[in-house]
């Protein structure tokens, strides 16, 4: 009779433990969104450190040696690079709006195995991007100011705050063009000496044509900021700093560089 009762004990565990394993699947699929968002968030405020202290080293920079680097292009290992007959002297750098921070000429770290900056999701298209002000346009007279030895000194202070525009950042790329945000509404800044950009989580992914994204890739002055949001067609996950030509000639102040 014992040996009776011992397919139903049998069978009885084994359907426990069917439905305990269904029960602790469950659970573990509604905790997998929560954990990849925190993991996403941490990530974000991993970028926004690395943003703030590349940041603070572009302007130790400038104060160090009167200019803003030139962004670094695809195949200068991290150094800042300048184009055909451009120096330090004269500012022409080779990719003034599409290129990337020359974290190796700033001394930060860690770098990847080309001297790149790469954000916390790490792909080769993560590397953290730099655009400055210039492109041979003249500020009172001077070209490439911000970039050259003792441009903005030249350019002098009233100079600098009497330019009709440096770097633009937009709320949105509607109605923007390579030369403003088009309406006033959609401009958040016309005097942005330089821009700090991560592509963010979507990195690897090409953004459609004329989506918000696409607009901070097209190698003009032109920038868009704006909160993330997902989505199809404008999805934006972009984290972009931008820091105003005042700041910038503040810290030159500072140091003695101007006026």
């Amino acid at each position: 009779m014992r040996c009776s009762h011992i397919p139903r004990l049998r069978g009885f565990t084994f359907l426990e433990i069917l439905v305990a394993l269904i029960v602790v699947a469950l659970l573990a699929s509604g905790l997998a969104i929560p954990l990849a968002a925190q993991v996403q968030q941490r990530r974000v405020e991993e970028t926004r450190r690395q943003l703030d202290e590349a940041k603070e080293a572009l302007l130790g920079f400038a104060a160090a040696h009167g200019r803003l680097p030139c962004p670094a292009s695809a195949t200068s290992r991290g150094e800042e690079s300048f184009a055909t007959g451009g120096s330090a002297g004269n500012g022409a750098c080779s990719n003034f709006h599409d290129g990337y921070l020359p974290a190796a000429t700033l001394g930060l770290a860690p770098l990847d195995s080309d001297g790149f900056l790469r954000d916390p999701w790490g792909s080769t298209r993560n590397r953290v991007r730099y655009a400055v002000f210039g492109a041979g346009l003249s500020v009172n007279g001077i070209t490439d100011p911000l970039t050259r030895v003792n441009g903005m000194q030249a350019a002098t202070l009233p100079g600098l705050g009497a330019a009709s525009h440096y770097l633009y950042i937009c709320a949105s790329a509607s109605g923007a063009t390579a030369s403003g945000c088009g309406a006033a509404a959609n401009q958040l800044t016309r005097r942005a000496a330089f821009v700090l950009l991560s592509l963010g989580p979507n990195a690897v992914d090409d953004p459609p044509p004329a989506s918000d994204e696409a607009r901070n890739l097209d190698g003009d002055a032109v920038f868009v900021s704006r909160d993330a949001a997902s989505g199809s067609g404008n999805a934006y996950d972009d984290i972009l700093y931008w820091v105003p030509v005042h700041l910038v000639a503040s810290r030159l102040l500072a140091a003695g560089r101007l006026p």
